[in-house]
């Protein structure tokens, strides 16, 4: 539909007949930082631009002149099995399993066996998680364009040979290095490789990089460096990518474990001196006391249950067809209190239909219907504003295009000039009416009414002057008003209503006008969709930038540079900052960003950078990603405390034991039962169950102010009932007792532990308690087992007073939790 509007300039714009020739270019999704004016390049020699032939490719082939460098999305299988077998305890334990398997009964060594089995399964579910990323990897992976005896054809990144000319276009990224064959306003974007924020423009003979991306324009390139010698595989073989992301709990384990390290050391040591010089015991029993000792002071599972948590959640997304191309970001999104929305692509569907042109002042109808024609055939790639006007005006090879503009982010129109034949020549610039519009034209009042329905609207302007620097806009002249509908995702008030449920600021950042977007983002019900921003407005101040982002919800007219420093404003904040998008002119705020998400159907520039890759371009599937994050954190931040109280109790008990020069009350067998019992399986269980609390920074203190008051008391009470079993049972087997009577109350305490950590209870969490506690009567009752686990309850005095003593022991420790969680709160 057209319509026609009167416009203060009322200048007339003449018609004129049709052009022909070679296409330009009119980008208009671009996100350049320069305003160069770009004749249309000539053709290089024929031979060039036809690319190589199938027999010099086979040649280069045979040669190994091919681009053969794996692309990694996961550690390789040699790679897994050393990090799950060569680790520091894993050497700790299997040195004591050997000694103990000379000195003592094989129920003394079943913490080997234990171990064996853990590093078994962190084995077999770490690579299950390789698969899956790599099978992911394979769909997402990057298929450039490349010209072979006059055909464009994509194929594998890895399958480009020497000498190859590979086609580039706004979004694509630079596979190898090379030299420019063809340049059409060819704008490369070098930040990733120099910190150079501003695009480089490009013309025939110049070098590109690989690891640069495209940001305007188009063009193509002759290969000259592939393999390991491109410059990006340089990069790579210093830096994989396989841990980029900062990730606090496995950082936190480490702590941990290096302080676990120095506390076992003098205590082991001083376990030994204790058990085999002064108690003067049998040598073989006081080593196998020894290694009991030392054996609970490895919180070993917990490496383990941090991998397998990691793994199972790969993949789970990677089932939803969700790539995570860095393990931990699936924790760093669990952590993200902010995430930043681009609307194209994110919010709304890429397509975009037309459902007007408003004339302005005495434009006439046909000769606008061609000018849109001519503009959407003079880009051989367009994107969706320019494909909807394409689409709406098929015909655009009349008149000839001799120079383009092409589209800027940060300038926010494009523009190109034509022959229109008869001696007749045209400039026009396509883009944001209130950019290229003085402040009070009369016509920004009904574009505003437009944009509050949550249109796009494009102005369509005659220049008189060349498409030359940042001018090229004074003086145009309005002559329509493109009115665009955009496609709003069915799944993205939903998951707009996940975010704002989850207490997760959600903030519309766009290119477009701020009102548009605004009323885009009222329609899905995002909350506070009414406080909109025009970023040209918006304070420089980091600080001011900052509080301008913590009050608003919607932002428009920003360019990229603007989207990075949002980010770098709400992180000075102490927010963790997600960023969404899959245009070009996203990938610095993407790089920047705590955890970048990208769609798989956005340009290459932006899944490399991206840490996580939506596949299946589908909104929805982020509070999935969400939800894995924090399972996987909040499970470990609870099955941790019982690892770790487990490491108190046996440091403590090993200095009480060497303090009070006694018998260490347990053998190795004790242990493993008590582990698996209390710890092991449970742990497993809880470490995989639904999590929905969000995840809270400081790992490490959240975990130790409640392992390290559990693991005293559980310490105190087992140590009480021991000194008070050893004065109550006299003559032979009386050790055996003692011990027994001991292990029947720290059983008792490490099993209130666990029923404090498996809150809130559901009917599987209590019969999981139930279970456990089962099979310790189980083990008690049944005489082989008693046997087998050198497990035997005397009388019925010392027994009732372990019992009496665990009960105490449960009561203070639920004082205690309560009071940490007031006093310490996370």
């Amino acid at each position: 539909m057209t319509q026609r509007v009167p416009h203060s300039s009322g200048e007339q714009i003449p018609e004129a007949p049709g052009f022909e020739g070679r296409p330009g270019s009119a980008m208009i999704d671009a996100g350049a930082e320069l305003d160069p004016v770009h004749p249309v390049d000539p053709p290089a020699p024929a031979v060039s631009t036809r690319g190589l032939t199938a027999a010099e490719v086979a040649e280069r082939i045979a040669r190994g002149e091919v681009n053969d460098v794996p692309v990694r999305s996961s550690r390789s299988i040699g790679e897994i099995v050393r990090a799950n077998v060569f680790t520091r305890f894993n050497l700790i334990i299997g040195v004591l399993w050997l000694i103990m398997l000379f000195v003592a009964p094989i129920q003394d060594s079943l913490f080997g066996f234990v171990i064996i089995a853990n590093t078994g399964i962190g084995i077999i579910q770490e690579w299950r998680a390789k698969k899956t990323l790599d099978s992911l990897a394979v769909i997402g992976e990057a298929k450039p364009t490349v010209r072979r005896d006059g055909i464009s054809a994509e194929i594998s990144t890895s399958e480009i040979v020497l000498g190859d000319l590979v086609e580039l276009s706004p979004g694509d990224k630079v596979v190898v290095d090379g030299t420019v064959a063809e340049a059409d306003g060819l704008e490369i974007d070098e930040s990733l490789l120099t910190g150079e924020a501003d695009p480089v423009l490009k013309r025939y003979g110049d070098t590109v990089m690989s690891g640069s991306f495209v940001v305007a324009g188009g063009g193509s390139f002759t290969a000259t460096k592939v393999g390991r010698e491109a410059y990006a595989a340089q990069l790579a073989e210093e830096a994989s990518r396989f841990t980029l992301v900062q990730s606090e709990l496995r950082t936190g384990i480490s702590t941990i474990l290096k302080y676990v390290t120095w506390m076992m050391v003098p205590t082991a040591i001083g376990l030994v001196v204790s058990q085999l010089v002064t108690q003067n015991n049998n040598l073989k029993d006081s080593i196998a006391r020894t290694v009991g000792g030392i054996v609970p002071m490895i919180p070993e599972g917990l490496v383990l249950l941090t991998s397998v948590a990691f793994a199972i959640g790969v993949v789970r997304l990677g089932r939803k067809q969700c790539l995570v191309q860095e393990l931990p970001a699936i924790e760093g999104l669990a952590r993200v209190d902010v995430v930043c929305l681009d609307k194209t692509g994110t919010l709304t569907e890429g397509g975009m239909d037309i459902t007007e042109v408003r004339l302005l002042g005495d434009a006439q109808d046909a000769y606008i219907h061609r000018v849109l024609g001519a503009l959407g055939g003079s880009d051989p790639r367009p994107n969706a504003s320019l494909q909807a006007i394409v689409d709406a005006y098929p015909d655009g090879q009349e008149w000839r295009c001799t120079q383009t503009l092409p589209f800027s982010s940060a300038r926010k129109y494009s523009g190109a000039a034509f022959d229109e034949g008869d001696g007749r020549t045209s400039t026009w610039l396509l883009g944001a009416p209130d950019v290229l519009l003085p402040e009070r034209d009369p016509a920004l009042d009904e574009i505003e009414q437009l944009n509050q329905q949550g249109l796009r609207v494009l102005l369509l302007a005659r220049t008189r002057g060349e498409l030359q620097g940042s001018d090229a806009a004074a003086g145009a002249v309005p002559s329509a008003l493109v009115v665009l509908e955009q496609r709003l995702r069915p799944d993205a008030e939903e998951t707009l209503a996940y975010f704002a449920d989850q207490n997760v600021a959600a903030k519309v950042i766009s290119g477009d006008n701020a009102v548009s977007v605004g009323a885009v983002a009222g329609k899905l019900g995002l909350p506070g969709a009414e406080n909109t921003l025009d970023a040209r407005r918006m304070p420089t101040d980091p600080d001011d930038m900052a509080t301008a982002m913590e009050q608003n919800a919607v932002f428009g007219r920003v360019t990229p540079q603007q989207k990075r420093d949002m980010v770098a404003a709400l992180q000075s904040r102490g927010h963790t900052v997600a960023m969404t998008g899959d245009g070009v002119n996203d990938v610095l705020a993407l790089k920047d960003a705590d955890i970048g998400v990208s769609m798989g159907s956005g340009s290459e520039a932006t899944r490399a950078v991206a840490q996580i890759v939506l596949l299946n371009n589908s909104f929805a599937t982020l509070p999935s990603v969400v939800a894995e994050g924090r399972r996987v954190i909040g499970n470990i931040t609870r099955v941790a405390t019982l690892f770790l109280t487990k490491t108190v109790y046996s440091v403590l008990l090993a200095i009480l034991v060497v303090c009070s020069q006694v018998d260490y009350p347990f053998l190795p067998r004790h242990l493993t039962l008590l582990s698996t019992l209390t710890i092991g399986v449970p742990a497993f269980f809880l470490a995989l169950a639904p999590n929905k609390e969000r995840a809270h920074p400081h790992f490490v203190r959240r975990v130790m102010r409640y392992a390290i008051p559990s693991g005293v008391i559980a310490a105190v009470s087992t140590f009480v009932t021991y000194l008070i079993a050893r004065n109550h049972y006299t003559g032979a087997g009386a050790l055996e007792a003692e011990t027994s009577a001991a292990t029947l109350t720290l059983f008792l305490v490490s099993m209130w532990v666990l029923a404090i950590i498996a809150r809130p209870y559901t009917w599987w969490r209590i019969c999981l308690v139930a279970a456990m506690g089962l099979a310790f009567l189980i083990v008690l009752a049944v005489p082989w087992l008693q046997e087998f686990f050198a497990l035997r309850l005397v009388g019925t005095t010392m027994p009732w007073t372990a019992v009496g003593i665990a009960v105490l022991a449960a009561v203070v420790l639920e004082y205690t939790w309560r009071l940490v969680g007031r006093r310490f709160p996370a």
